[in-house]
């Protein structure tokens, strides 16, 4: 489960299905510099993205990919 303290870059390493949510949402995270150090929270806040909505969404893709 994705919680809003992981950094981008770990959610991205260690789900690649999640990289589809990030750019539905506007969020080019796995090529982004910023991913290295900012937490998902930080980066909903900095993009004017609800984190609630995007960690379900998140959660969501997870779920998918794992039935």
């Amino acid at each position: 489960m994705i919680d809003k303290k992981m950094s981008i870059e770990e959610i991205v390493k260690r789900y690649p299905e999640t990289i589809a949510v990030f750019e539905k949402y506007g969020l080019g995270c796995a090529g982004c510099q910023a991913a290295l150090f900012e937490d998902i929270q930080q980066g909903a806040e900095v993009h004017g993205i609800d984190i609630d909505t995007l960690l379900n969404s998140l959660n969501q893709a997870l779920e998918k990919d794992r039935r």
